[in-house]
């Protein structure tokens, strides 16, 4: 996700405290916090992203990628 310039680690902090989220982490380049959710559903997984990930305070925008396990 890209954050609002000095809000960083406030995210990462804000984000650590969410359930299901697995691992979060600061990183340099074209985004600036990096986060693993595990859900039991995609519905979870939008109900997550939409009402708490996307509402926190200094998150610019999100990009959001599935891993697809056991291929």
């Amino acid at each position: 996700m890209n954050a609002e310039l000095g809000k960083e680690s406030l995210i990462v902090d804000q984000l650590k405290k969410i359930p299901h989220v697995k691992e979060v982490h600061p990183v340099y380049g074209v985004y600036d916090v990096l986060m693993i959710i595990e859900s039991e559903s995609m519905e979870d997984l939008r109900e997550i992203i939409t009402s708490q990930v996307r509402k926190l305070d200094g998150i610019k925008s999100t990009l959001t990628m599935i891993i697809v396990k056991n291929q």
